[in-house]
């Protein structure tokens, strides 16, 4: 017996989502789709499965993103810092010559 032949993902996709939506029973899609009822069945058990991984990658994903961004945030508030130290030597280095220069009017 030799292999059964390869389905398309489109015609799978068009299956589950017709059985997900209820359009059609899992008997009413495997005949349209000319599949066993067992193929549709595996069709959409997969099809749930990827979705919740995706989902739960999702997920793991934005808690990345946000510790990223935390680590960003804390990066930033030290450049901050720095900056503003630097600004504080500066100013007491200029001994009160940070006024308007008379030059420049």
């Amino acid at each position: 017996m030799g292999r059964p032949p390869v389905i398309p993902a489109e015609k799978k996709q068009r299956a589950v989502l017709a059985v997900l939506a209820r359009e059609a029973t899992i008997v009413e899609a495997a005949r349209r789709e000319q599949v066993s009822e067992q193929s549709v069945g595996r069709w959409k058990a997969a099809f749930l499965e990827a979705g919740a991984a995706a989902l739960a990658d999702g997920a793991a994903t934005a808690a990345g993103r946000e510790k990223q961004l935390e680590a960003e945030l804390a990066e930033l508030r030290r450049t901050l810092r720095e900056a503003e130290v630097e600004i504080e030597v500066w100013k007491r280095s200029a001994g009160g010559r940070l006024g308007p220069s008379t030059t420049s009017r």
